[in-house]
């Protein structure tokens, strides 16, 4: 729809130059005297307008309400912002930023150095300004889509991405890149999109793990000539449970061995119903070689997106994401910011976890500069005083005082938590708890086993377990050890790691270990479902494991009149304690498994042996011991 500024002006009682600034801050061009824009936006234009004069003011009387800055009396005046700050300097001595708050008699003395009059608003009941504005916001507009590509590995994901890339730039641009950050758009004629150019679905899940969710729509990868894989049944996984649209893309459908068909029949094992067989799950037949099918696909992403109705509010306060960061030499710390509301802009003061700065400079995903991002685009920020993490939140922060602040204390925050014991999440031990308590109401298991057979007879045990508080699922089963990519699962999605006849690899147990996940292994298919059942009725023993201390050979018996027999021992490794527990084996026998009664060097009792020495060994209710023996002293330690 085309407007008239003249004639707004004129409805308004404003001037020209007021109306075509309100118009232009609300990033619409106007030329020669009109702008076109939608419907919602243009109630926006009025909203702002009519706060500006309302009905029954002249053209000579602004109405504000206090706590006025030099930047809202410019923007009313008409004038460029720079024009009040001098007036300011020149005519009243005043040395203000655009952002400070003056004084109510200033500014009327500042106006009317304009030639116009000041009425003041009713403070009592302001009328809130659409940023401010949490349900519905009245400034919200359609927003571009926000995608991940994930799938198995060789299937096709970055083949994809880089012939969307090249395809559907501005000519030219593309060889122009000279940096990646992470992220980039794709304009068409029916709208933009925006990709997301991660690893796959553990960068994902990773993100999702640290409570960033960016995206809106999954499209997974699934090869023609190859089929559903362990990775992409991950993938399914990791996007059904952040709640995403999936829309399959079949690819290399221009190799001779392609089957499409048999694709979207395996899809169906995985609740993943195609259109074509009556579902909802839209599938989409592409080759990243020559691009067949690409266009549907895209048309299919922002039909999607129109179906969600995504929407921002570009006049709200920024806030973000965090998509990557580093430092760069020459440049500082970098980082890849993705808009999620409000419009970032060059100068603009950014509060980013425990790191601030005002940024220096922006560049989009193409390497060229820009001034300011609205929603859903990604661009790369300079002026931070320190490297962010990958998923941390990014908001504004009026000045850099405040900002720095806020970062302050929550390193400090940050530094007191890193001392402070962790909290468990929730364990099969105290399930029911939670459960009684309305903490949850999901018992959520990541399952991995040896085999595909052993995978399907747990979960279909699984399966038949029933409970009136609690509801267990299964979110990802698989074949292999548990990998540090089912522990991010596991973090995002509060769930417990469970082995059948594997164990976790080293990456994983460093990474439960450190987000506090519980991880169970077992080689006994009814041990793993008693224990579930047992959890939920919250009858679940705990858990011990056997921790190796040291080995003992007995090279000696002694037979004491009081005291009975003795071992005169050596330690062979590591060490004993006198409350340790003891193995004692013959050849390949256990004799014995009990406790250390007492621990002695020479004649004196003592708390500990090491590598090297001699000490004497009696154990509680057990003398038979021959030369020869072994100890191996350990330790119980409960494990949940």
């Amino acid at each position: 729809m085309q407007f008239d500024v003249a004639k707004i002006a004129k409805e308004f009682g404003l001037s020209v130059d007021q109306v075509t600034t309100v118009v232009g801050d609300l990033g619409i061009d106007v030329a020669k005297g009109k702008f076109e824009t939608d419907e919602e936006t243009y109630e926006l234009v009025k909203l702002e307008l009519a706060d500006q004069a309302p009905a029954g003011d002249s053209a000579d009387t602004l109405v504000f309400q206090p706590g006025r800055t030099p930047r809202d009396i410019a923007g009313a005046l008409g004038v460029a912002d720079k024009d009040v700050l001098t007036t300011l300097i020149k005519k009243f001595k005043q040395m203000k930023t655009l952002t400070t708050v003056l004084d109510d008699d200033l500014v009327e003395k500042l106006v009317a150095e304009y030639g116009k009059k000041v009425r003041w608003g009713a403070a009592e009941a302001p009328k809130p300004k659409p940023a401010a504005v949490a349900t519905p916001k009245q400034g919200a507009v359609k927003r571009p889509p926000v995608v991940t590509i994930m799938g198995h590995v060789d299937h096709g994901k970055t083949s994809l991405l880089d012939y969307i890339r090249k395809a559907n730039v501005v000519k030219g641009e593309f060889g122009g890149i000279t940096q990646h950050i992470g992220a980039y758009q794709v304009t068409l004629p029916e709208g933009v999109i925006t990709f997301l150019d991660t690893p796959g679905h553990a960068a994902f899940t990773a993100m999702r793990a640290r409570g960033a969710q960016v995206t809106d729509i999954a499209i997974l990868v699934v090869a023609a000539d190859d089929g559903i894989m362990p990775q992409t049944i991950e993938a399914i996984s990791h996007a059904k449970n952040a709640g995403v649209p999936i829309i399959v893309a079949v690819n290399k459908i221009d190799k001779p061995e392609a089957n499409p068909d048999r694709i979207l029949q395996q899809l169906t094992a995985h609740d993943l119903i195609p259109e074509a067989y009556g579902g909802s799950t839209i599938t989409c037949n592409v080759s990243a070689v020559t691009g067949e099918g690409v266009p549907q696909l895209l048309e299919m992403i922002l039909l999607q997106a129109d179906i969600m109705e995504l929407k921002a509010d570009p006049r709200a306060e920024f806030e973000g994401v965090v998509i990557e960061a580093k430092l760069e030499r020459g440049r500082g710390p970098v980082a890849t910011v993705l808009v999620e509301q409000g419009t970032l802009k060059v100068g603009d003061t950014v509060l980013v976890g425990h790191t601030y700065g005002r940024l220096r400079a922006m560049t989009d995903w193409a390497g060229n500069k820009v001034k300011e991002a609205p929603p859903s685009m990604p661009v790369e920020i300079l002026g931070l005083d320190e490297v962010p993490g990958a998923g941390e939140k990014a908001v504004w922060s009026k000045d850099e005082k405040s900002a720095r602040e806020i970062a302050e204390t929550r390193s400090e925050d940050a530094r007191v938590k890193a001392y402070m014991p962790q909290k468990k999440r929730v364990t099969l031990r105290d399930i029911r708890n939670h459960a009684t308590e309305g903490d949850i109401k999901d018992l959520n298991l990541i399952i991995k086993a040896d085999v595909q057979g052993s995978l399907e007879a747990v979960r279909g045990l699984i399966d038949k377990l029933k409970h009136p508080e609690v509801n267990v699922k299964v979110i990802q089963g698989g074949v292999g050890p548990i990998t540090e990519g089912d522990i991010l699962l596991a973090t995002a999605t509060g769930a417990i790691a469970v082995g059948f006849n594997v164990k976790p690899d080293t990456r994983a147990k460093a990474e439960a270990e450190r987000m506090k996940i519980e991880i169970r292994t077992y080689t006994i298919i009814y041990e793993l479902i008693e224990d579930i059942e047992a959890a939920l009725k919250g009858m679940l023993e705990p858990k011990f494991e056997q921790v190796h201390q040291g080995t003992v050979e007995i090279r000696a018996v002694f037979k004491l009149t009081k005291a009975g027999k003795v071992a005169g021992c050596h330690v062979t490794e590591g060490k004993i304690l006198r409350n340790s527990k003891a193995r004692v084996t013959r050849g390949k026998d256990i004799v014995f498994e009990g406790d250390i009664e007492s621990l002695r060097n020479v004649k004196q009792d003592v708390r500990e042996m090491t590598y090297g020495q001699d000490c004497g060994l009696r154990f509680t209710g057990w003398e038979d011991f021959k030369e020869g023996d072994i100890v191996e002293a350990y330790e119980l330690v409960q494990i949940d």
